[in-house]
């Protein structure tokens, strides 16, 4: 980011490095920056480049196992899609129970070391602490960027009342994540291993047909031999914006007008994946042929072209030429532009006795338009299913454009006079006009006043109203693997829409706690969303007390309400939602297999019910006296939250409201009560220093009332785990060289390395954390120069 500045003659350049404790996850960055000015404009131009090195989930120790806390112990669970399979016979058919009972369990692993052609004695009981697959090891803490950034703002003045301006910017961003290689599940992905398969040791059929929508028994597995699947992103980021601005006359009055054009352009790659018309058409019927080959169809009806698979042990090396002539690497291309005019004016409208009424105003005409180009392959139907194992995406492009006119106008009541240094008032209003969810006005009215000249009380009242943005309408799907605790486990009966075709005898247990998630912006899930409108109400105060010279304290009490919030709606939600009332309207985005495992949670972008939220902001700075031995200045900001509740569907009578005050949740994100940033800085001469504390209060995982849902643990409900306020301390030192016009700074990031603390993948996901509130890297050494020439 830069700091742009209207007048700059001269060159900087400024270069910078830092690396982790455990010598990974290095950053690199380099600025340069040169203007002109002269008597009737100036001209500011900079390049910068920013590359950030990856580190792996691998090289943490909290990060490297997939932990999933269990009847109150932590356990190494990953993912039932292991290279050795995970073979559930749970169809119900009578031969499926048949072989349960052979092998004395329900769910059977293939052994380590067995090759080729696998029989019904190779196989052993699943151990999920044993047996499941550790996916954290490939997954990533921090992904890999290059950026290089671009930016040239001119003025001209072309009279004494009018300067013309531009403002442009360019920026390039490569990126790449990887995550563990491809899992493959049989009834989620949709295909059909076939009881008539030669690999097929147990003859019953796996997975489910695609063209009649049949379940059958699951069996998860994962394709390692393939590697890793990875992303590349490469995101282009262009806007140019050139205005004039003025006065009127002599007046005061000032007024401004601008074009603004922006585009940004991504192309994403994504390496790894399977073709599904190949892959299932492998794993279907085969037979040994008279010459010794096994082929895919039946005895003199060979499908020609077709190699069959392994599927029961699909890392055999005999598999690794057909697998890689599946892999695709479906392209996905997106193009968001908008196009925006403004104009502005300010200034005195008449006096008062108590000082002059001023009044802003202005108008703007905005048009955005998102267009998404998804690989064929890569496209989902109405299903969520397309050609691709594993992942689909959507070809969409939508555009809305919007009217804005709005006034603000603040006039003077009263000043000078006994208990009334003055007092002032706000009016403000704004008429919005969107093409996508029609018109709205909004207002907002703020009072401000000072008893005495160093103490202001001040309040505000104001209408809330946001339209839903251009990817929250347009955005087209995106497969993600969603963390959820499915609520049908051990399922007796009695909602049959949240648990359809889920046995009803006990014994359904979900075979794994990530499922496939579709998320997706509400156009594609034919969701018409409305705009997220409310109140917020703000009271407050500023003091400068002048017994203690430098010092400044501020209080804000705020509470915000909101009606048809827009959000993702997460699969846990769906689930939990559907499951309490089988009417509910999120039951339609849960998709079960015939055997009542789940298929895929559609999460569009919708209208979410309502928002409450309340708390406190407050800020200290004090600036101590002169001493001989440098100048301290203190500052703390912080906020004290006391309510952020959510009630997830209005529409539905027995839909509970969230608590999420003090607790951490999957769908919402954490709310410790108590946030906190501290500052203190010291100057002397050449010298400086910063200490600079973060602080993250105490929270908690799950929630002892059984209405809330909400469990830490995996097996157990209403299971509370409190998490420790947490205490980051960081350490700068800089020193001027004058005579070089150079500035050196180093520094300590989280100086006690503190390690952020586990919350276990059955809440999370990857990492065991939250990766949004913590340190992931742990101490970071850093070293920057500053030269000016």
């Amino acid at each position: 980011n830069f700091i742009l500045r209207s007048r700059f003659d001269g060159v900087q350049f400024s270069s910078d490095f830092g690396t982790s404790s455990e010598g990974d996850g290095n950053r690199r960055n380099f600025t340069l920056t040169a203007g002109k000015t002269w008597e009737r404009g100036s001209l500011i131009g900079g390049l910068s480049y920013h590359n950030i090195d990856a580190v792996s989930a691998a090289a943490r120790d909290y990060s490297k196992d997939a932990l999933a806390l269990t009847n109150g112990q932590p356990v190494k669970q990953g993912s039932s899609a292991t290279p050795t399979g995970s073979v559930n016979f749970n169809d119900g058919s009578e031969q499926s129970q048949l072989l349960a009972q052979s092998n004395g369990c329900g769910r059977v692993t293939l052994n380590s070391g067995v090759s080729g052609r696998a029989g019904p004695g190779d196989f052993h009981c699943y151990n999920a602490s044993a047996d499941s697959y550790n996916y954290q090891p490939f997954n990533l803490l921090q992904t890999p960027q290059k950026r290089t950034n671009a930016f040239l703002l001119g003025t001209y003045r072309f009279s004494d009342s009018v300067e013309g301006y531009v403002n442009t910017w360019f920026s390039k961003t490569e990126s790449a994540s990887i995550i563990a290689p491809i899992p493959i599940f049989s009834n989620g992905d949709n295909i059909l291993v076939s009881a008539q398969s030669y690999y097929n040791p147990f003859g019953v059929n796996f997975g489910t047909d695609r063209s009649t929508g049949t379940s059958y028994n699951d069996l998860n597995t994962r394709a390692t031999v393939l590697g890793n699947r990875s992303y590349q992103y490469n995101t282009y980021n262009f806007q140019i914006s050139p205005g004039l601005r003025g006065r009127f006359g002599d007046s005061s009055w000032q007024w401004d007008a601008t074009f603004n054009y922006g585009k940004v352009k991504q192309k994403s790659i994504n390496n790894g994946f399977l073709d599904y018309a190949a892959f299932n058409q492998a794993i279907g019927p085969s037979f040994l042929d008279s010459d010794g080959t096994v082929k895919c169809g039946s005895a003199g009806a060979a499908i020609a072209g077709c190699t069959p698979l392994n599927f029961f042990n699909l890392n055999d090396s005999s598999n690794l030429a057909t697998l890689q002539g599946m892999v695709v690497n479906p392209i996905v291309t997106s193009v968001y532009t908008v196009k925006q005019f403004e104009a502005n004016a300010n200034g005195t409208l008449f006096a008062l006795p108590a000082g002059e009424a001023s009044l802003a105003a202005g108008m703007s005409y905005r048009k955005e338009r998102s267009t998404t180009a998804s690989d064929p392959l890569w496209t989902g139907d109405e299903n969520g299913l397309c050609g691709v194992i594993e992942f689909c995406s959507s070809s969409l492009s939508g555009s809305f454009d919007v009217k804005e006119a709005y006034a603000e106008a603040l006039f003077p009541l009263l000043k000078d006079l006994p208990g009334i240094n003055a007092l002032n008032i706000t009016i403000g209003t704004r008429f919005s006009d969107y093409s996508s969810v029609g018109s709205k006005t909004n207002s907002k009215l703020s009072l401000e006043y000072r008893p005495i000249e160093n103490l202001l009380l001040r309040g505000t009242v104001s209408q809330v109203f946001r339209a839903p943005n251009i990817n929250e309408l347009y955005a087209g799907v995106a497969g993600d693997a969603a963390t959820v605790n499915d609520p049908c486990n051990g399922y007796t009966g009695g909602n049959t829409v949240a648990c359809a075709n889920v046995p009803t005898d006990g014994s359904y247990q979900q075979s794994d706690g990530q499922v496939s998630g579709k998320v997706s912006g509400a156009a594609v899930a034919g969701y018409q969303l409305k705009p997220e409108t409310g109140k917020s109400y703000d009271v407050g105060f500023v003091y400068d007390p002048r017994w203690i010279d430098g010092l400044s304290l501020s209080a804000d009490w705020w509470r915000i309400d909101l009606e048809d919030t827009i959000t993702t709606v997460s699969a846990q939600t769906v689930l939990n939602q559907c499951f309490a009332n089988s009417a509910s309207a999120f039951c339609a985005l849960i998709h079960r297999n015939g055997n009542g495992t789940i298929n895929y949670i559609a999460e569009p972008t919708v209208n979410l019910g309502k928002l409450w939220a309340k708390g406190m902001d407050f800020n200290l700075t004090y600036r101590l006296p002169a001493m001989a031995w440098g100048n301290v200045t203190a500052g703390l900001n912080g906020t004290y939250l006391t309510r952020y509740d959510v009630l997830p569907d209005t529409t539905d009578p027995s839909s509970v409201t969230i608590h999420n005050v003090g607790r951490y949740t999957q769908a919402y994100g954490n709310f410790p009560r108590w946030r906190a940033l501290g500052t203190v800085s010291w100057a002397l001469d050449d010298w400086s220093a910063t200490w600079r504390i973060r602080y993250v209060g105490h929270t908690a995982i799950g929630n002892s009332d059984p209405d809330q849902s909400l469990s830490a643990d995996a097996s157990e409900p209403t299971v509370v785990r409190n998490i420790g306020a947490y205490v980051y301390n960081n350490l700068q030192l800089g020193y001027n060289v004058e005579p070089w016009h150079t500035r050196f700074e180093v520094g300590v990031d989280n100086i006690a390395n503190k390690q952020p603390p586990l919350y276990y993948s059955n809440n999370v996901g990857n990492a065991n954390t939250d990766v949004a509130t913590y340190d992931l890297l742990g101490r970071f050494y850093w070293a920057r120069a500053t030269v000016k020439f």
